[in-house]
């Protein structure tokens, strides 16, 4: 008579945790978050922020998190639709839109510091490597606003969208420390950034070049894939402009408001514009009435 082995007996199963919830549907890489917000206890409880980046099939998420016992607190948000206020109003995802979110939220953080003026960042963009250094002010020497790049489970690969989020709140005025190495332009082999490359890709450079090139060879699918820069008149070669102009605006007035948005709503609109989607419980006698029906139901067609 031949036995199975249990391989995963009583014992196993005693002793087996079940892993968090955000790790079992892959939403959290704790392994990582425990290093991101791992504070030194001679800090005297300073908050340790993070500057996440999520992407979406339609917008950009940028948040400037600091996370405490009770639970993550954002500090400051921005987000890819809100480019449609300083004239951005196509191609909300691509790798000069993460730039301009970046910078957007690095404005606005300043701005919310009141330290904007003492740290104005990279003004003219060149595509170079920089990092925000000290500034004087008051006449005393001030260290710029810290923050980690938190990417969560997306791919770091060599020119990745979240490196252009990155690149425009550290051109913002932000200290994000980080090398070079995963910036569009970066050669493995000299070990060196064409600081070209970037500034191409920071003004949507390349969405130009892919432009011309499909106007040329197929006519009908660039008619169909840019239908709304046609819409706009948004030309190939009227890109940098756009962008150029959004970084100027974005610099100006982080908190620009829609024109369209009208007058800000109180506390207690907020919470009857809620109440139209909450579901009232069902009381005792309800349940049993409805059971009582579905038995009926199911007793008819049977």
């Amino acid at each position: 008579m031949a036995f199975t082995k249990l391989v995963k007996n009583s014992a196993y199963f005693s002793r087996y945790q079940v892993k968090y919830k955000r790790r079992r549907s892959g939403k959290t890489d704790y392994y990582a978050r425990k290093r991101l917000i791992s504070q030194a206890k001679n800090k005297y409880n300073a908050p340790k922020y993070r500057l996440v980046i999520r992407f979406t099939k339609k917008d950009i998420i940028a948040q400037i998190v600091s996370s405490e016992i009770t639970g993550d607190k954002v500090f400051c948000a921005a987000y890819g639709h809100e480019l449609k206020r300083y004239g951005v109003t196509h191609g909300l995802t691509n790798w000069a839109a993460a730039y301009c979110v970046g910078l957007l939220i690095a404005r606005r953080a300043l701005s919310k510091l009141e330290i904007a003026d003492a740290f104005p960042g990279v003004e003219e963009v060149d595509g170079e490597y920089k990092l925000t250094e000290a500034a004087e002010v008051d006449g005393e020497e001030r260290r710029p606003f810290k923050c980690y790049l938190d990417v969560g489970l997306a791919r770091t690969s060599t020119g990745a969208r979240v490196f252009g989020a990155m690149k425009g709140a550290s051109d913002g005025g932000l200290y994000i420390p980080h090398s070079d190495k995963r910036f569009p332009g970066y050669d493995i082999e000299t070990k060196e950034l064409d600081a070209e490359t970037l500034r191409k890709y920071i003004f949507a450079g390349h969405v130009a070049e892919y432009m011309e090139t499909l106007a040329d060879d197929d006519e009908e699918r660039y008619k169909g894939q840019f239908s709304g820069y046609i819409d706009d008149e948004i030309e190939a070669d009227g890109l940098e402009e756009l962008y150029t102009e959004a970084h100027s605006q974005i610099r100006e007035d982080p908190w620009k408001k829609d024109e369209e948005s009208g007058p800000k709503k109180t506390k207690e609109e907020w919470k009857q514009e809620s109440l139209k989607y909450r579901q009232n419980k069902k009381t005792k006698a309800e349940k049993e009435q409805y059971v009582q029906e579905k038995i009926k139901k199911l007793a008819g067609e049977i």
